[in-house]
């Protein structure tokens, strides 16, 4: 049996390691119109088939509406029915799978979407929009999920950046491969130290008026990026008094801070 299995594992490999021209396919959820456009960028950019996750029962409530029924699906451990995908997916090498992010991972449409899809021996690229953060605590879902599929890097936007998308966009395709072009790859971040009060200010400024993130600047490594500076701030999360005393307490968090030229600070991305 175990020779048998190995066998079997060999001709995998082999299957998944055919050269031959690359054929793209988008698929993407979006219930506001952020996924949407990203997807399209995307689609345009490469000339990819395109093509829109539908949930049976929509989620076409209000943002209080759809939190609650998101939360009572996640208890009761089931996932919404989607509508069935019309593209033939052996016809295809790479699937680029998007998103928004709730509750830190993929939205439930698109984990029932990867439930229900055969990509085996395809390269999948996620991208997502979110209000704080979740490209990497979703694509480690989606790797889970998709254990005979090659996760490939990457993309991720705040909803609130969503006008920054369409450049940042033609840089990772560019960065990736996908098309051809001059791209701008950041340097590696300086040394980590304790945030000065101008640092600790960009801090406060940028993460003013959001809020999900109620902590303090503790640590700092910044490096330089076409627009201006980028800051990796470690934070401390502080107090509340509308904390829940039986939820687990806070941990650490990471946070990307753009300073771009003549802009005020604003965060890209938090990493839990």
């Amino acid at each position: 049996m175990k020779k048998i299995m190995t066998v079997a594992a060999i001709v995998l490999a082999v299957s998944c390691g055919q050269n031959k021209p690359q054929k793209a396919l988008v698929l993407y959820y979006s219930q506001n119109g952020a996924t949407k456009a990203v997807a399209e960028a995307i689609a345009s950019a490469i000339d990819a088939d395109i093509e829109a996750v539908e949930a049976v029962k929509p989620y076409d409530g209000d943002f209080a509406a759809t939190i609650a029924r998101c939360q009572e699906e996640m208890a009761a451990g089931v996932l919404p029915e989607i509508e069935p995908i019309k593209a033939d997916l052996s016809a295809y090498d790479v699937v680029f799978i998007g998103y928004p992010v709730w509750f830190g991972t993929m939205a439930p449409p698109v984990a029932k979407l990867v439930e229900t899809l055969d990509l085996a021996c395809k390269k999948v690229v996620p991208f997502c929009t979110f209000g704080s953060g979740g490209l990497d605590s979703s694509v480690k879902d989606l790797t889970a999920k998709l254990p005979n599929a090659e996760i490939l890097p990457g993309y991720g936007v705040r909803a609130a950046r969503i006008d920054a998308m369409p450049a940042e966009v033609d840089n990772f395709l560019k960065q990736e491969g996908y098309i051809p072009g001059e791209f701008v790859k950041p340097g590696p971040f300086g040394e980590e130290h304790e945030v000065s009060d101008e640092e600790s200010a960009i801090f406060d400024a940028a993460v003013a008026g959001y809020p999900m993130i109620n902590a303090k600047a503790s640590l700092v490594a910044s490096r330089p990026v076409p627009e201006g500076v980028e800051y990796l701030f470690t934070a401390q999360p502080l107090p509340r008094e509308d904390a829940n005393p039986n939820a687990p307490a806070p941990g650490v968090i990471k946070v990307y801070v753009l300073v771009a030229e003549g802009q005020a600070p604003v965060f890209t991305q938090v990493l839990r």
